[in-house]
Protein backbone atom coordinates (compact mmCIF):
# COMPACT_ATOMS: atom_id res chain seq x y z
CA UNK A 1 0.00 0.00 0.00
CA UNK A 2 0.70 3.49 -0.54
CA UNK A 3 1.12 5.78 3.17
CA UNK A 4 1.45 9.19 4.40
CA UNK A 5 2.84 9.46 7.08
CA UNK A 6 2.63 12.96 8.63
CA UNK A 7 5.04 13.57 11.31
CA UNK A 8 6.81 10.79 10.44
CA UNK A 9 10.42 12.00 11.52
CA UNK A 10 9.02 12.44 15.09
CA UNK A 11 9.45 9.61 17.89
CA UNK A 12 6.36 8.11 17.34
CA UNK A 13 6.14 8.09 13.48
CA UNK A 14 9.32 7.05 12.77
CA UNK A 15 8.76 4.00 14.70
CA UNK A 16 5.09 3.54 12.42
CA UNK A 17 7.32 4.20 9.07
CA UNK A 18 10.20 1.97 9.71
CA UNK A 19 8.02 -0.41 10.54
CA UNK A 20 5.75 0.01 7.65
CA UNK A 21 9.03 -0.28 5.26
CA UNK A 22 9.77 -3.50 7.16
CA UNK A 23 6.14 -4.71 5.87
CA UNK A 24 6.73 -4.11 1.98
CA UNK A 25 4.39 -0.66 2.39
CA UNK A 26 5.43 1.83 0.17
CA UNK A 27 5.84 5.31 2.88
CA UNK A 28 5.76 8.71 1.87
CA UNK A 29 7.10 11.25 5.19
CA UNK A 30 6.04 14.52 5.56
CA UNK A 31 7.45 16.70 8.73
CA UNK A 32 8.91 19.62 8.99
CA UNK A 33 11.25 19.22 11.44
CA UNK A 34 10.18 20.84 14.13
CA UNK A 35 10.73 18.26 16.24
CA UNK A 36 11.48 15.62 14.71
CA UNK A 37 14.69 14.22 13.10
CA UNK A 38 15.61 14.03 9.32
CA UNK A 39 17.88 10.78 10.27
CA UNK A 40 14.82 9.09 11.52
CA UNK A 41 12.95 8.91 8.95
CA UNK A 42 13.59 5.08 7.43
CA UNK A 43 16.01 5.75 4.04
CA UNK A 44 13.35 3.57 2.20
CA UNK A 45 11.06 6.21 2.78
CA UNK A 46 10.05 9.14 0.40
CA UNK A 47 10.41 12.26 2.53
CA UNK A 48 9.10 15.55 2.18
CA UNK A 49 9.99 18.15 3.84
CA UNK A 50 6.48 20.71 4.75
CA UNK A 51 4.24 21.75 6.91
CA UNK A 52 0.50 20.32 7.50
CA UNK A 53 -0.56 23.91 7.86
CA UNK A 54 1.03 24.83 4.40
CA UNK A 55 -2.43 24.03 2.30
CA UNK A 56 -0.43 24.65 -1.14
CA UNK A 57 2.33 21.97 -0.18
CA UNK A 58 -0.47 19.03 0.97
CA UNK A 59 -2.12 20.00 -2.46
CA UNK A 60 0.86 19.84 -4.57
CA UNK A 61 1.65 16.17 -2.65
CA UNK A 62 -1.42 14.60 -2.75
CA UNK A 63 -1.63 15.89 -6.66
CA UNK A 64 1.84 14.29 -6.78
CA UNK A 65 1.19 10.91 -4.98
CA UNK A 66 -2.42 10.82 -5.87
CA UNK A 67 -2.57 7.16 -5.15
CA UNK A 68 -2.60 7.39 -1.51
CA UNK A 69 -4.03 4.35 -0.24
CA UNK A 70 -4.25 5.67 3.81
CA UNK A 71 -2.76 8.52 5.74
CA UNK A 72 -1.38 8.03 8.72
CA UNK A 73 -1.77 11.74 10.69
CA UNK A 74 0.79 12.06 13.84
CA UNK A 75 1.94 15.39 13.33
CA UNK A 76 0.98 18.04 16.43
CA UNK A 77 2.59 18.80 19.86
CA UNK A 78 2.12 17.09 22.84
CA UNK A 79 3.40 18.92 25.68
CA UNK A 80 0.28 19.35 28.52
CA UNK A 81 2.16 21.61 30.59
CA UNK A 82 3.18 24.00 27.27
CA UNK A 83 -0.62 24.06 25.86
CA UNK A 84 -1.61 25.47 29.43
CA UNK A 85 1.10 28.19 28.70
CA UNK A 86 0.11 28.56 24.80
CA UNK A 87 -2.89 27.40 23.61
CA UNK A 88 -3.49 29.26 20.35
CA UNK A 89 0.13 26.88 19.71
CA UNK A 90 -2.20 23.54 20.29
CA UNK A 91 -5.13 24.48 18.83
CA UNK A 92 -3.42 25.89 15.59
CA UNK A 93 -0.98 23.08 15.01
CA UNK A 94 -3.01 19.90 16.42
CA UNK A 95 -6.68 20.90 15.74
CA UNK A 96 -6.64 23.63 12.28
CA UNK A 97 -3.69 21.68 10.64
CA UNK A 98 -5.29 18.66 11.17
CA UNK A 99 -8.43 19.80 9.21
CA UNK A 100 -6.46 20.59 6.31
CA UNK A 101 -4.74 17.25 6.62
CA UNK A 102 -8.21 15.78 6.01
CA UNK A 103 -9.83 17.83 3.62
CA UNK A 104 -6.64 17.62 1.20
CA UNK A 105 -6.84 13.76 1.72
CA UNK A 106 -10.59 13.74 1.36
CA UNK A 107 -10.00 15.98 -1.98
CA UNK A 108 -7.52 13.18 -3.25
CA UNK A 109 -9.92 10.21 -2.65
CA UNK A 110 -8.21 8.60 0.19
CA UNK A 111 -9.77 5.82 1.61
CA UNK A 112 -7.92 5.09 5.05
CA UNK A 113 -7.35 8.03 7.96
CA UNK A 114 -5.48 6.93 11.15
CA UNK A 115 -5.07 9.26 13.57
CA UNK A 116 -3.28 9.82 16.82
CA UNK A 117 -5.49 10.33 19.42
CA UNK A 118 -4.45 10.70 23.02
CA UNK A 119 -6.29 9.34 26.66
CA UNK A 120 -6.42 13.19 27.45
CA UNK A 121 -9.38 13.24 25.80
CA UNK A 122 -10.61 11.32 28.96
CA UNK A 123 -9.67 13.76 31.57
CA UNK A 124 -9.71 13.06 35.41
CA UNK A 125 -11.78 9.65 35.61
CA UNK A 126 -13.13 8.49 39.01
CA UNK A 127 -13.22 5.07 37.75
CA UNK A 128 -9.34 5.37 37.10
CA UNK A 129 -9.35 2.94 33.98
CA UNK A 130 -11.44 3.77 30.98
CA UNK A 131 -12.96 2.16 28.13
CA UNK A 132 -13.88 4.02 24.71
CA UNK A 133 -17.42 4.62 25.76
CA UNK A 134 -16.06 6.90 29.41
CA UNK A 135 -17.12 10.72 29.24
CA UNK A 136 -14.79 12.62 27.32
CA UNK A 137 -13.66 15.89 29.84
CA UNK A 138 -10.02 16.93 29.21
CA UNK A 139 -8.11 18.59 31.58
CA UNK A 140 -5.86 20.72 29.37
CA UNK A 141 -6.24 22.83 26.06
CA UNK A 142 -3.62 19.48 24.57
CA UNK A 143 -6.83 16.89 25.22
CA UNK A 144 -9.44 19.40 23.98
CA UNK A 145 -7.00 20.07 20.63
CA UNK A 146 -6.92 16.29 20.02
CA UNK A 147 -10.81 15.90 20.80
CA UNK A 148 -11.34 18.34 18.51
CA UNK A 149 -9.75 16.86 15.66
CA UNK A 150 -11.66 13.84 16.87
CA UNK A 151 -15.01 15.46 16.01
CA UNK A 152 -13.91 16.70 12.89
CA UNK A 153 -12.87 13.66 11.44
CA UNK A 154 -16.02 11.94 12.22
CA UNK A 155 -17.75 14.71 10.61
CA UNK A 156 -15.85 15.28 7.37
CA UNK A 157 -16.14 11.20 7.04
CA UNK A 158 -20.45 11.57 7.78
CA UNK A 159 -20.24 14.38 5.24
CA UNK A 160 -18.52 12.71 2.53
CA UNK A 161 -20.64 10.06 2.58
CA UNK A 162 -18.26 7.47 4.19
CA UNK A 163 -15.98 7.79 1.08
CA UNK A 164 -13.18 7.93 3.78
CA UNK A 165 -13.05 5.20 6.95
CA UNK A 166 -11.05 6.32 9.70
CA UNK A 167 -9.35 4.57 12.72
CA UNK A 168 -8.55 6.59 15.96
CA UNK A 169 -5.94 5.57 18.28
CA UNK A 170 -6.27 7.00 21.67
CA UNK A 171 -2.66 6.58 23.23
CA UNK A 172 -2.00 6.32 26.70
CA UNK A 173 1.86 7.39 27.87
CA UNK A 174 4.24 6.00 25.09
CA UNK A 175 7.46 5.21 26.02
CA UNK A 176 10.71 3.37 25.30
CA UNK A 177 12.41 2.65 22.66
CA UNK A 178 12.85 -0.38 19.00
CA UNK A 179 14.86 -3.03 21.03
CA UNK A 180 17.29 -3.03 18.72
CA UNK A 181 18.26 0.81 19.78
CA UNK A 182 17.70 1.49 15.87
CA UNK A 183 15.65 4.65 16.82
CA UNK A 184 13.75 6.11 19.91
CA UNK A 185 12.51 9.33 20.96
CA UNK A 186 14.75 12.17 20.67
CA UNK A 187 12.23 15.37 21.35
CA UNK A 188 14.12 18.16 22.09
CA UNK A 189 13.29 19.26 26.18
CA UNK A 190 10.97 16.42 26.45
CA UNK A 191 8.95 16.33 29.18
CA UNK A 192 7.74 12.93 29.02
CA UNK A 193 8.85 10.72 32.65
CA UNK A 194 10.47 7.77 31.15
CA UNK A 195 12.38 9.80 28.47
CA UNK A 196 13.37 11.95 31.15
CA UNK A 197 14.67 9.25 33.90
CA UNK A 198 16.45 7.55 30.64
CA UNK A 199 18.47 11.10 30.37
CA UNK A 200 18.99 11.25 34.15
CA UNK A 201 20.61 7.55 34.28
CA UNK A 202 23.11 8.20 31.34
CA UNK A 203 23.86 11.93 32.67
CA UNK A 204 22.24 14.48 30.30
CA UNK A 205 19.88 15.50 33.30
CA UNK A 206 21.36 15.98 36.98
CA UNK A 207 17.93 14.15 38.20
CA UNK A 208 14.28 14.11 37.78
CA UNK A 209 11.30 15.84 39.19
CA UNK A 210 8.45 14.34 40.71
CA UNK A 211 5.49 17.05 40.38
CA UNK A 212 3.05 16.44 43.08
CA UNK A 213 3.40 14.10 46.10
CA UNK A 214 0.06 14.41 47.84
CA UNK A 215 -2.38 12.55 45.06
CA UNK A 216 -4.94 10.34 45.81
CA UNK A 217 -3.11 7.50 45.03
CA UNK A 218 -1.00 4.73 46.54
CA UNK A 219 2.19 6.62 46.71
CA UNK A 220 1.14 10.16 46.27
CA UNK A 221 2.37 10.64 42.54
CA UNK A 222 0.43 10.67 39.46
CA UNK A 223 -0.58 6.61 38.28
CA UNK A 224 -0.34 6.27 34.22
CA UNK A 225 -0.76 3.44 31.88
CA UNK A 226 2.85 3.68 29.83
CA UNK A 227 2.70 1.71 26.45
CA UNK A 228 5.82 0.54 24.93
CA UNK A 229 6.14 2.35 21.16
CA UNK A 230 6.27 -1.12 19.38
CA UNK A 231 3.64 -2.16 20.80
CA UNK A 232 1.79 1.17 19.41
CA UNK A 233 3.18 0.78 16.16
CA UNK A 234 1.86 -2.62 15.97
CA UNK A 235 -1.74 -1.33 16.79
CA UNK A 236 -1.15 1.29 13.83
CA UNK A 237 -0.66 -1.60 11.46
CA UNK A 238 -3.52 -3.88 12.93
CA UNK A 239 -5.63 -0.90 11.84
CA UNK A 240 -4.71 -0.06 8.58
CA UNK A 241 -5.32 -4.24 7.70
CA UNK A 242 -8.56 -3.62 9.63
CA UNK A 243 -9.79 -0.75 7.34
CA UNK A 244 -7.84 -2.51 4.34
CA UNK A 245 -10.00 -5.63 5.08
CA UNK A 246 -13.60 -2.83 5.27
CA UNK A 247 -13.71 -2.21 8.62
CA UNK A 248 -15.83 0.44 9.50
CA UNK A 249 -14.59 3.80 11.16
CA UNK A 250 -13.97 3.28 15.43
CA UNK A 251 -12.28 4.71 18.19
CA UNK A 252 -9.87 2.25 20.14
CA UNK A 253 -7.83 2.77 23.20
CA UNK A 254 -4.25 1.51 23.15
CA UNK A 255 -2.86 0.96 26.76
CA UNK A 256 -1.74 -2.05 28.93
CA UNK A 257 -4.51 -0.89 31.23
CA UNK A 258 -1.45 -1.56 34.35
CA UNK A 259 -0.91 1.96 36.13
CA UNK A 260 2.38 2.52 37.49
CA UNK A 261 3.09 5.55 39.47
CA UNK A 262 6.26 8.14 39.17
CA UNK A 263 7.91 6.75 41.77
CA UNK A 264 7.81 3.27 40.24
CA UNK A 265 9.15 4.19 36.98
CA UNK A 266 11.91 5.47 38.57
CA UNK A 267 12.44 2.88 40.47
CA UNK A 268 12.79 0.92 37.50
CA UNK A 269 14.69 3.15 35.87
CA UNK A 270 17.17 3.06 38.54
CA UNK A 271 16.84 -0.69 38.56
CA UNK A 272 17.65 -1.15 34.59
CA UNK A 273 20.53 1.41 34.13
CA UNK A 274 22.46 1.10 37.72
CA UNK A 275 22.42 4.34 37.85
CA UNK A 276 21.55 6.25 41.28
CA UNK A 277 20.30 9.64 40.11
CA UNK A 278 18.90 12.77 41.99
CA UNK A 279 15.08 12.95 42.85
CA UNK A 280 13.50 16.18 44.10
CA UNK A 281 10.24 16.58 45.01
CA UNK A 282 7.88 19.51 43.37
CA UNK A 283 4.95 21.09 43.32
CA UNK A 284 2.01 19.58 41.29
CA UNK A 285 1.77 20.73 37.39
CA UNK A 286 -1.02 22.29 35.44
CA UNK A 287 -2.86 19.72 33.71
CA UNK A 288 -1.92 16.66 35.16
CA UNK A 289 -4.53 14.22 36.34
CA UNK A 290 -4.11 12.17 39.28
CA UNK A 291 -4.37 8.20 37.92
CA UNK A 292 -5.64 7.07 33.95
CA UNK A 293 -5.12 3.66 32.43
CA UNK A 294 -6.83 1.71 29.21
CA UNK A 295 -9.48 -0.57 29.20
CA UNK A 296 -7.70 -2.16 25.73
CA UNK A 297 -10.45 -5.25 25.36
CA UNK A 298 -12.00 -3.90 22.34
CA UNK A 299 -8.78 -3.45 20.08
CA UNK A 300 -7.85 -6.78 21.22
CA UNK A 301 -11.23 -8.24 20.55
CA UNK A 302 -11.53 -5.99 16.87
CA UNK A 303 -8.16 -5.52 15.65
CA UNK A 304 -6.64 -8.78 16.72
CA UNK A 305 -4.21 -6.27 18.54
CA UNK A 306 -1.94 -8.43 21.17
CA UNK A 307 1.17 -6.38 22.88
CA UNK A 308 4.46 -7.89 23.50
CA UNK A 309 6.58 -5.29 25.43
CA UNK A 310 4.19 -4.92 28.28
CA UNK A 311 6.57 -4.74 31.33
CA UNK A 312 7.53 -1.88 32.75
CA UNK A 313 11.07 -2.69 33.16
CA UNK A 314 11.63 -3.54 29.39
CA UNK A 315 10.28 -0.04 28.85
CA UNK A 316 12.20 1.19 30.73
CA UNK A 317 15.47 -0.66 29.98
CA UNK A 318 14.97 -0.26 26.08
CA UNK A 319 14.62 3.36 26.91
CA UNK A 320 17.80 3.87 28.36
CA UNK A 321 20.00 1.98 26.43
CA UNK A 322 18.48 4.28 23.39
CA UNK A 323 19.21 7.35 25.43
CA UNK A 324 23.08 5.35 25.48
CA UNK A 325 23.18 5.45 22.02
CA UNK A 326 22.05 8.93 21.28
CA UNK A 327 24.79 10.21 24.10
CA UNK A 328 27.49 8.55 21.76
CA UNK A 329 25.87 10.50 18.52
CA UNK A 330 26.09 7.49 16.72
CA UNK A 331 22.26 7.32 15.14
CA UNK A 332 21.60 7.19 11.99
CA UNK A 333 18.73 6.34 9.65
CA UNK A 334 20.03 3.11 7.63
CA UNK A 335 22.31 1.88 10.79
CA UNK A 336 20.84 -0.48 12.96
CA UNK A 337 22.90 -1.89 15.94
Amino acid sequence: MRILVTGGAGYIGSHVALRLVEAGHDVTVLDNLSTGHRWAVPSECTFVEGSTGDEVCLERLFDSRAAFDAVMHFAANTDVGESVLNPAKYYENNTVNTIHVISAALKAGVKSFIFSSTAAVYGEQNAGIVDEQAQTSPSSPYGHSKLMCEHALQDFAVASGDQMNYVILRYFNVAGARPDARIGQATPNATHLIKVAAEAAVGRRTGVSVFGTDYDTKDGTCLRDFIHVEDLATAHLCALSYLADGGRSDIFNVGYGVPYSVRDVIRSMKQVSGSNFEVVEAARRAGDISSLAADSRKIQSVLGWRPEFNNLNTICDTAYRWEKRLLNGDVAPSAPV
